[in-house]
């Protein structure tokens, strides 16, 4: 069986928000902008999962578009809870690093798919 990159980046970096959700909550005592991580974060693997069930190229499209949305919006959260001082720059770093790939992975997936339709 063939390996499904996005499918498998999107789902650990979901693991990797929620355990940063738990951390803000825990040690941090940060409940609004974590929960707004939380959702964005893992609706990025959520989407992608739609859209690999996807009717039609274009449902597919619909989806995959739905899922680099959410990644830009978690790209925000992300930088917003660096600079207010809920994340470490260790902590920033890696989670940019992680939403960033997959933003390149979902744009170069929505170019191959618009190109084919």
């Amino acid at each position: 069986m063939k390996e499904n990159v996005i499918k498998e980046k999107s789902f650990d970096f979901a693991v990797s928000i929620v355990k940063l959700y738990k951390f803000l909550v825990s040690n941090k005592k940060e409940f609004v902008l974590a929960k707004q991580l939380l959702k964005s974060g893992t609706s990025i693997g959520a989407n992608i999962e739609e859209a690999l069930g996807a009717q039609s190229k274009n449902d597919f499209i619909s989806k995959i578009s739905i899922s680099y949305k959410e990644a830009r919006e978690t790209h925000y959260w992300i930088r917003l809870l660096k600079e207010t001082g809920f994340l470490t720059e260790k902590q920033f770093v890696s989670m940019i690093k992680d939403v960033e790939e997959i933003l390149k992975l979902i744009t170069s997936i929505q170019k191959t798919s618009k190109y084919n339709l």
